[in-house]
């Protein structure tokens, strides 16, 4: 590693880095345990804005992985601290479950599908055609178009879901705007994520298994990252990239080691 200073906090990815669905990764319970050992703070991130943090704990507890739902921190969450800097008080028509509309509400956000601030696009399992018309014609009428996330697809245990990102393109196609993602690959998620733990990026690791979204966001905020092969980008994939990760590494399991290396107790 070029940056040699030590790591203070701690970013992971949870589904491919810690969890596959429900199923737990080897060594993600001993890495967070790990963490709490050596006292470093940590967040869970996670461009799913479908549960909120306590549903998130519960369906990590369900894999045998113990995450305080304080150091969980979603694309919805990151969303609602967004718009609450933007334009606070606001009010939004949002396509999304309860990760995403809970997030608004609890920053004071009014939903209304008559003349508001903004469409918000999340994730959800059962996007209605009817919602996704009258997202259409609001955005028409003038709001403005945010979404939690640009993915396009996701997996689940029947196969790929079209995710956030494709039905944003679905609304953009008809409506001829683009939104704006909060999500990873913007790096706003990982400068909220570092504001949260009142954490620098200097001395802040990211963790991630998708080149795209988890590392490149990583990278652009200033953070050293890490690439494990247990998700998303596949080893034949790493180099083709135009930026690398820090290092790359088979599982969060081979990860372990290095807080003990980074450990600021270590330094000098």
């Amino acid at each position: 590693m070029t940056n040699t200073r030590p790591v203070e906090s701690w970013f992971t990815d949870m589904d491919g880095v810690l969890v596959h669905e429900e199923t737990p990764l080897p060594g993600a319970a001993d890495f967070l345990d790990t963490l709490k050992k050596h006292d470093r703070p940590f967040l869970v991130l996670t461009n799913n804005s479908i549960y909120t943090p306590r549903d998130l704990r519960a369906r990590l507890l369900r894999a045998s992985i113990d995450v305080p739902e304080s150091a969980i921190w979603t694309s919805a969450l990151a969303t609602a601290q967004f718009l609450d800097d933007q334009r606070p008080g606001g009010s939004a028509y949002v396509v999304g479950e309860a990760g995403l509309t809970t997030a608004l509400h609890e920053i004071g956000y009014t939903m209304s599908d008559r003349d508001p601030d903004y469409v918000v696009l999340g994730e959800t399992r059962t996007y209605s055609f009817e919602a996704i018309t009258r997202a259409i014609r609001l955005i028409e009428g003038g709001a403005r178009f945010i979404a939690t996330n640009p993915d396009p697809s996701g997996p689940s245990p029947d196969g790929t879901l079209p995710a956030t990102g494709s039905v944003a393109a679905l609304i953009s196609t008809a409506t001829g705007r683009t939104p704006y993602y909060v999500g990873k690959p913007n790096s706003l998620m990982m400068r909220s994520a570092l504001n949260r733990l009142e954490a620098h990026s200097e001395t802040t690791m990211m963790i991630g298994d998708r080149m795209d979204t988890d590392i490149v966001s990583g990278l652009e905020a200033g953070l050293r990252t890490i690439l494990v092969l247990s998700g998303s980008t596949r080893p034949d994939q790493v180099d083709s990239f135009p930026y690398q990760a820090t290092k790359v590494l088979d599982s969060i399991e081979d990860v372990i080691p290095l807080v003990a290396e980074l450990d600021p107790s270590n330094a000098g």
